[in-house]
């Protein structure tokens, strides 16, 4: 019963942990680039579409906004 329980413990804390990484800047630009057409046509993207494209964008403001070098490692100030 304790191999099981840990087992189950292993998988949930895998489950949560691998959808916890960060995309990289072309998915940003794909997003933008989603609810900008959404914006133009409504027709365009379905709404959990759009839902996701906003928190992506969201994340990365803040993300952003922590920041203090770009992805080369230079200042940004």
């Amino acid at each position: 019963m304790l191999v099981v329980r840990t087992i189950l413990v292993v998988g949930a804390l895998a489950a949560i942990a691998l959808p916890a990484h960060a995309e990289d800047r072309s998915v940003l630009l794909n997003c933008k680039a989603v609810v900008e057409r959404a914006e133009k046509d409504a027709s365009g993207a379905s709404e959990a579409e759009l839902t996701r494209c906003r928190q992506i964008i969201r994340e990365w403001a803040l993300r952003d906004a922590r920041t203090t070098v770009d992805e080369q490692g230079r200042p940004l100030r």
